[in-house]
C-alpha cells in the first residue's frame, strides 16, 4: 500500500522538535506555532482553550494535509500579553480540566461500581 508507516504519526524522527515557534510577521503581536505529531484532538482543544482568554485577540489552527501529522496553531494577543504566554496559559488550564474530569469519571465509575455489588446482595 502507499499508506506511510503507523510509527510516522506519533514518533519524532532524529532532530525533529515537537513545537516549532515564528513570528508572525503580517499581524502584531502574533505567532503560528507548528505542532509535530499531533492532529485536531490537541489542536482544537487549545484553541478553544485559548479562546475563552479575553487578551487572545485571535486562535485558530488548520491541519495542512490529513498524511501530515501536524497542525499548524495562529495565535494573536493583546500588546501586553504574548502569544507564547496565552499558549501556555491555554495547555495549563487544560491540564487541569482534563485531571479533573478524570477524577470525576474515576469517582463516577467507582460509586456505580459500588452501586451494582449493593445492588446484588439485595
Amino acid at each position: 500500500m502507499n499508506a506511510p508507516p503507523a510509527f510516522e504519526s506519533f514518533l519524532l524522527f532524529d532532530g525533529e522538535k515537537k513545537v516549532v515557534i515564528e513570528k508572525d510577521t503580517k499581524v502584531p503581536q502574533a505567532a503560528i506555532f507548528t505542532v509535530n505529531k499531533e492532529d485536531h484532538t490537541l489542536g482544537n482543544m487549545i484553541r478553544m482553550q485559548l479562546l475563552k482568554d479575553p487578551q487572545v485577540i485571535f486562535a485558530g489552527y488548520k491541519v495542512p494535509h490529513p498524511l501530515e501529522h501536524k497542525f499548524i496553531l495562529r495565535i494573536q494577543t493583546t500588546a501586553d500579553y504574548s502569544p507564547q504566554e496565552a499558549l501556555m496559559n491555554a495547555i495549563t488550564d487544560l491540564i487541569s480540566e482534563l485531571s479533573l474530569l478524570e477524577e470525576r469519571f474515576k469517582a463516577c465509575f467507582t460509586f456505580e461500581a459500588v452501586k451494582e455489588k449493593q445492588e446484588g446482595f439485595d
